[in-house]
C-alpha cells in the first residue's frame, strides 16, 4: 500500500500535501486517543489497587487536555473528602 501511494505522489505531486495532511490528522488523533488512555483520570487500567482514580484528584490537578483561563494552582477545595 506504501509503494502505490509513492507511485501515485510521483505521477501526480499535487496529490502530496494530501497524503501530508491525512497522514497528520491521523496521527494527531492517535496520539490524542493515546493521552486519554493513559493520563486521564476517567480510565482505571488498575482495578484491584487504584478503582476509583478521580477521588484521589486534588482542586490542583489539571486533568483537562487544555483550558482557557483556569489558574489551576490557585483553586481550593469546595466538597469534602472521600
Amino acid at each position: 500500500m506504501l509503494c502505490q501511494i509513492i507511485r501515485q505522489a510521483e505521477k501526480h505531486p499535487s496529490l502530496i500535501p494530501l497524503f501530508i495532511f491525512t497522514g497528520a490528522g491521523g496521527t494527531g488523533a492517535a496520539l490524542y486517543v493515546l493521552c486519554l488512555a493513559l493520563f486521564n483520570p476517567d480510565v482505571s487500567w488498575d482495578r484491584k489497587n487504584n478503582p476509583e482514580p478521580w477521588n484521589k484528584l486534588g482542586p490542583n490537578d489539571e486533568y483537562k487536555f487544555y483550558s482557557v483561563n483556569v489558574d489551576y494552582s490557585k483553586l481550593e477545595k469546595e466538597g469534602p473528602d472521600f
